[in-house]
């Protein structure tokens, strides 16, 4: 063998080897909105919860996050946190506004995404599919990365 062949085919052996790989793909994108730094935390092992996080960006008009769901969750819910007497508590909302050519930031403290019901630990390093659910854009397929259980970003 050649020295030419000999280097395609460690290259497609690399490929190969690569492809087993999961891949996260942190971000989506549709005509009028971005979703970007997209993650969910890892739990312990007997948790039932957790929580993902993202950075939604209208590039138009108002839109309205209403719903998401994943395989991973048997009652997905969006939340929020809210001061109850100086007390900070979850709430589930009924949508998460995104402005007119503004961004709202799901992060830990304040909106976000609750996967209630898991049907098994989030793990670091692991992958979770999710759909997000818009008024007007429609439905954004995503696969989040699972990062570590204090993950701020």
């Amino acid at each position: 063998m050649n020295r030419r062949n000999m280097m395609l085919l460690c290259g497609l052996s690399a490929l190969t080897a690569l492809s087993g790989l999961p891949v996260s793909s942190q971000s989506a994108e549709t005509e009028s909105l971005i979703v970007s730094d997209a993650f969910v935390r890892a739990t312990p092992k007997a948790s039932k919860v957790g929580a993902g996080y993202a950075t939604i960006r209208s590039t138009g008009q108002a839109d309205r996050l209403v719903a998401f769901r994943s395989p991973v969750s048997a009652r997905p819910e969006l939340h929020t946190h809210i001061n109850d007497g100086g007390i900070m508590r979850m709430r589930q909302v009924e949508a998460i506004e995104v402005p007119a050519g503004g961004e709202v930031v799901l992060q830990p403290g304040g909106l976000h995404m609750m996967f209630m019901g898991l049907s098994a630990p989030l793990i670091e390093g692991e992958t979770v599919e999710v759909v997000l659910v818009f008024e007007k854009a429609g439905e954004i397929a995503m696969t989040m990365p699972v990062k570590g259980m204090r993950a701020t970003h």
